[in-house]
């Protein structure tokens, strides 16, 4: 049993309050995955700047990796540490030289996204202090995406929590469980994706990355895993400038969504989207066994 939440703003006059409204509805969802939880969240891109997060059991790690990186790479990125992580903002030509050289010579520490827009923050702990840990309520931005993680079939580790992120500007929160993801990871391997984790979501998220590479757009990225993927799931996605919901056939789940002018939201019970402003109007409903849903500004 895991809980997820999903914040999609469509009136950037919000968008100083994403954190504190994805804030409030992470909460909601303690109880449904008290072992972990994590967000990812969409902020505005700097042109020609990207960002990686990374994360590390010793936050000491981090001293003196900016210069590290000047060194051998001739890259002065900006570091800015929360906690655990700590966000590097570099020259977007730079970032596939830097994640290289960071998984060859940095083993403490681990990519936990990439791309112009997203920041992603995932710990061992209660979510309500991950969330806090973090200052999840102060973050700003277009969209973001959050996961209270109950382990069920793997052990309890910052790695094991969502998001996962296999691709620039992607990731994916997921609830349920997948049957074919190791004869699929296999195929992806050939395919040229590389894993942090034995998950199954991962899994679920580079084979979406792997869509998106091949030039579809998320809505039939998503399309994909109701055939591709068996199991049972629901599915929620950020890209950089999207939001995606998809639930396998069965659709034995929960999930929940909401609608107005302002926001699409999705949470795994209504709680969680009782605190959105103008709730009381928006269009509710359950999303439809095996089928897509996805806003882009």
């Amino acid at each position: 049993m895991c809980g997820i939440v999903g914040l999609f703003l469509k009136n950037e006059a919000l968008e100083p309050q994403l954190g504190s409204m994805v804030s409030k509805m992470l909460g909601t969802m303690c109880e449904r995955g008290p072992d972990s939880a994590g967000f990812a969240v969409y902020g505005t891109p700097s042109k020609g700047k990207s960002k990686i997060t990374l994360q590390s059991a010793d936050p000491a790690t981090f001293t003196g990796l900016a210069d590290r990186i000047k060194k051998e790479l001739g890259v002065s990125p900006d570091v800015a540490l929360k906690s655990t992580h700590a966000v590097l903002t570099l020259a977007s030509d730079k970032v596939d030289s830097v994640l290289d050289w960071l998984r060859a010579n940095t083993p403490d520490i681990r990519v936990m996204g990439s791309g112009e827009a997203i920041e992603i923050y995932k710990e061992v702990g209660y979510p309500t202090d991950v969330a806090a840990r973090f200052d999840l309520s102060k973050m700003t931005g277009s969209h973001a995406i959050g996961h209270t993680r109950m382990a069920t079939e793997s052990a309890v580790t910052t790695l094991g929590a969502h998001p996962f992120s296999t691709g620039a500007d992607q990731c994916l929160v997921h609830n349920g469980s997948l049957s074919n993801h190791n004869s699929l990871r296999r195929e992806l391997i050939r395919d040229g994706m590389r894993f942090e984790t034995e998950n199954d979501t991962e899994v679920a998220a580079a084979y979406i990355t792997s869509k998106l590479k091949q030039g579809l757009n998320l809505g039939d990225a998503l399309r994909g895993t109701i055939d591709d993927l068996d199991g049972f799931f629901n599915f929620v996605v950020g890209t950089k400038n999207g939001f995606g919901v998809v639930r396998d056939p069965i659709a034995c789940k929960p999930a929940v969504m909401a609608e107005t002018d302002d926001y699409v939201a999705f949470g795994s019970e209504y709680r969680a989207l009782v605190d959105l402003p103008n709730i009381e109007n928006a269009r509710v409903w359950e999303p439809e066994p095996a089928t897509v849903y996805f806003w882009e500004r």
